[in-house]
């Protein structure tokens, strides 16, 4: 992306040049902050078919569209893995025990030298996408560039100084290893952590302009104002909100490369290594995955608060669908995290008591999911329609609303934080003298949360749109006391527990392994889904109600074809991978030397009362 800032610079200056329109002291007025400025950039282009270069039959937007989603995919977890990387070097740092350390850091470069790898990927297929974009939409791109201009010094600068950062904290990862210099090579990789995430928020205020454009006037012109040009009215629900998101992009691909290592790992040492790593990070990628729900929230009532015609388009009308798809993808990753937990039973002696609350688990999760994927409106033809009177059926209408939705995904998260309960107390069993008391309470804190959660859900069919909207809030304010309560509950609960052997990593289930590969997978093709979704948003705008798309390929895709190209680029992410996934372990050093307590560690140190085996 360094090659987008030198050339969208001089291109956007000419264009500043040639198409800048009016005096000097001519006043204009924000679009969306309604202040005045003086226009000093290029008006968006008017709609003409022939601005757009033809290539024989080619479809030049699901040409971009596949480049633009690799480039996405690969900057996500380029983002995201060094975030693990810093973390996993503190948690080194901090911890007393040598064993541990070694493991953290060891892991730490692993992880590093395939990010090092996937950046150079992503500056290739960015500066493929750069030219793509000049090549097929060079309007569109004078325009941007030209709107810009200010920011694209910026952006550089930033691109350049993360790269930088980068590099060097991966180089001198051994010539730093000293106690005394460790610390400060922790904080080179928070540096190129703070300027990653600079580069995310700028990348997304072009996202944001094109949905909801600000600091421009109502012929498109830049007034001078890069603070209202960057923050747009979808600007911050859209940086939580790709952030959450990296930050599971990252730990997917963390659980799919330990998933890759473990089945092809040809000893017991590294398949206990891998084993941990990827129970350590589908927590990581769970805590990631657990808020998406609200940011998606924040997000979807921002685009309804700026243009409402666009909400119900995505929501309520063309892309509705896409969301049905959406909720079964979401229902199959609570599903697959919950099915790795029971899995990890296998690990610990005592497990097989929780089975006969599995059952009633997988019951609850199914019906959540069933409830959520009951639509809104429901697919008919022009007939069907007329005999109904209308496009909303007279049943199903009544139940496919966001509260019951909310209330299905908020009751998948309770119920999942259950299954990690379970698993908490496998191999333990509870020495407090309040433990009755405090299963007791355990289980009302549960209980009572899902049932506000449900009655909240049903009080949504009774009330207009307007206040079901707002029933979200407290939805999420139960799920978030009943999981956190429950959770530092349950911790109490366990000082001084008595210990039936400890976790002996390594011995997953083949399926448990799979399964983690399979949630890698899921959590790419909801990304690729959601970004789709929230792209055709636009419809037939370049830029939302200033620059329109007269190409000829403005139309909006079939679902069926949008989710083979989601499902094409999901494939291909992935091919190439476990392409770097190979190239990385070819010069992989050997694992530091394990010992028994080392190999025997929990996902989470036990307390000193804890850690006494029966």
């Amino acid at each position: 992306m360094f090659v987008l800032a030198l050339l969208a610079v001089p291109l956007g200056a000419a264009t500043v040049a040639e198409n800048s329109a009016g005096p000097a002291t001519e006043t204009a007025t924000d679009v969306y902050y309604k202040t005045p400025g003086v226009p000093n950039g290029p008006p968006a282009p008017a709609g003409d078919a022939s601005a757009y270069p033809r290539y024989g039959s080619l479809d030049n937007r699901t040409f971009v569209w596949f480049v633009t989603q690799q480039h996405t995919y690969f900057g996500g977890f380029v983002l995201a893995l060094p975030i693990f990387c810093v973390i996993l070097e503190f948690a080194g740092l901090v911890t007393r025990d040598r064993a541990a350390a070694l493991r953290y850091d060891q892991t730490a470069r692993d992880f590093l030298r395939v990010a090092l790898l996937a950046m150079s990927l992503t500056a290739v297929v960015g500066s493929l996408m750069l030219g793509l974009f000049i090549w097929f939409y060079p309007g569109f791109m004078q325009y941007m560039g030209g709107t810009f201009k200010a920011m694209m010094p910026v952006y550089a600068f930033v691109f350049n100084a993360e790269a930088l950062c980068l590099i060097a904290y991966y180089y001198t990862w051994n010539r730093m290893a000293s106690p005394a210099l460790k610390w400060f090579h922790a904080a080179i990789g928070i540096l190129s952590n703070i300027f990653g995430a600079m580069l995310l928020f700028l990348a997304n205020s072009w996202i944001a302009f094109m949905m909801s454009p600000a600091g421009v006037d109502a012929q498109g012109r830049f007034l001078g104002n890069v603070w209202h040009l960057m923050h747009t009215a979808l600007w911050n629900p859209l940086n939580v909100h790709r952030f959450l998101a990296d930050i599971m992009s990252g730990g997917a691909v963390v659980l799919a490369y330990a998933s890759y290592r473990f089945l092809t790992s040809k000893s017991e040492e590294e398949r206990a290594y891998y084993d941990w790593v990827g129970a350590v990070f589908l927590i990581v990628t769970v805590v990631a995955l657990l808020p998406m729900p609200f940011a998606g929230y924040w997000l979807m009532r921002s685009v309804y608060a700026f243009r409402q015609s666009m909400g119900v388009t995505m929501m309520g009308g063309l892309l509705t669908w896409l969301f049905v798809v959406q909720a079964l993808l979401i229902g199959v990753l609570f599903l697959g995290i919950n099915y790795y937990l029971w899995q990890s039973m296998g690990r610990l002696q005592g497990g097989q008591r929780y089975e006969q609350a599995y059952k009633y688990l997988i019951l609850g999760l199914t019906g959540c999911i069933f409830v959520w994927l009951t639509p809104h409106t429901v697919m008919m033809t022009g007939s069907e329609v007329k005999a109904m009177g209308g496009a909303q059926h007279p049943v199903v209408g009544n139940y496919g609303v966001m509260s019951a939705k909310n209330g299905a995904v908020n009751v998948m998260i309770c119920l999942t934080a259950l299954s990690y309960i379970f698993y908490r107390r496998a191999n333990r069993t509870i020495t407090v003298p309040w433990a009755r008391k405090g299963n007791i309470l355990l289980a009302a804190l549960f209980g009572a949360g899902m049932v506000n959660i449900v009655w909240l859900a049903i009080y949504g069919f009774y009330v207009p749109a307007s206040v079901r909207v707002g029933l979200s809030s407290p939805q999420a304010f139960t799920t978030l006391t009943a999981v956190v309560a429950g959770l530092l509950l349950n911790r109490a609960m366990l000082r001084g527990a008595i210990v039936h052997g400890s976790v002996v990593w390594g011995k997953m289930s083949v399926r448990g392994m799979v399964t983690l590969f399979g949630l890698a997978a899921s959590f790419t093709w909801v990304m690729g889904l959601m970004g789709y979704i929230r792209s055709s948003g636009r419809l037939a705008w370049h830029v939302n109600e200033l620059m329109p798309d007269a190409s000829p390929w403005a139309y909006t895709p079939t679902l069926a074809f949008a989710a083979k190209m989601v499902t094409v680029n999901m494939v291909v992410f992935w091919m190439t991978a476990l392409l770097l996934f190979w190239l990385s372990s070819r010069d992989q050093r050997p694992l530091p030397q394990m010992d028994a307590a080392m190999e025997n560690r929990p996902l989470f140190p036990p307390s000193p009362q804890e850690a006494q085996p029966s």
